[in-house]
């Protein structure tokens, strides 16, 4: 069963600051209820007057600015790793209401190289993160390890960090230079795609080993929830934490 934290936090939010109003306008200068009645309601005032401030604050930065985000699984390696806590910018792709995810203001589109959590369209209550590959209207070739873009080739090179037996490649979108894994000699699900509009076509750097576009078509904008631009946190189960990926960009 997957919990809807935003319609928690705006439940929470919503009643407290209700309470709050209600003291303010109309139980302040109540003089009929019962003294018992006032006690009980006094104390859900005060706990109202304490927590909305702070349901409020968290509810307009997680909707509106930054949430938090834990990588669940290793599809984006070498980029990012299983048990990396990252922050994902929620205003690059548009200010949206949270739980409706009704958009108010526009504020820009993703563009060809962005890393962005998206909710999953078959199940909107389960975020993915992959890279940005294709934007609307593009022709998308994957073969043998290769993206070909509206007849483009992109480049791809061994990383110069790698060691003999490492398979991580360089690849170059538009100028947007990142780390992939290639670990099988044949590649996983050789097509041509085409990108519909208001669409955007997403791949794992984890080539061989991610449920992307490739699977699950490409990503309606309306479900984009943001961009991750960087990691604030690395920790898998109960290991200590690595405390070198602390800080690093999402490139």
């Amino acid at each position: 069963m997957s919990i809807n934290l935003a319609l928690i936090l705006t439940l929470l939010t919503a009643f407290t600051g209700i309470v709050y109003l209600l003291d303010v306008f109309v139980w302040h200068d109540s003089k009929r209820s019962s003294e018992e009645s006032r006690g009980g309601r006094q104390t859900l005032v005060e706990y109202s007057r304490s927590f909305f401030p702070v349901l409020l604050i968290v509810l307009v930065i997680r909707s509106f600015v930054f949430e938090p985000f834990r990588i669940p699984s290793g599809s984006m390696m070498p980029t990012l790793l299983q048990g990396d806590f990252i922050f994902v910018k929620k205003f690059s792709y548009g200010l949206r209401l949270p739980v409706t995810e009704t958009k108010i203001l526009e504020t820009g589109s993703p563009e060809r190289g962005d890393v962005v959590v998206f909710r999953l369209p078959q199940n909107p209550s389960i975020n993915y993160i992959k890279r940005v590959v294709g934007l609307p209207g593009d022709t998308i070739r994957y073969e043998d390890h290769r993206l070909t873009i509206n007849g483009e080739r992109i480049g791809l090179e061994r990383s110069p960090d790698a060691t003999p037996a490492d398979p991580v490649y360089v690849e170059n979108l538009d100028g947007r230079k990142h780390e992939i894994l290639i670990t099988n000699t044949y590649s996983v699900k050789d097509d041509v795609y085409t990108v519909p509009e208001n669409h955007y076509f997403v791949m794992g750097d984890n080539r061989d080993n991610s449920k992307d576009s490739r699977f699950i078509d490409a990503i309606p904008e309306s479900h984009l929830v943001g961009e991750a631009v960087r990691v604030w946190m690395h920790m898998d189960g109960l290991s200590w934490p690595r405390w070198d990926r602390i800080g690093t960009k999402i490139q």
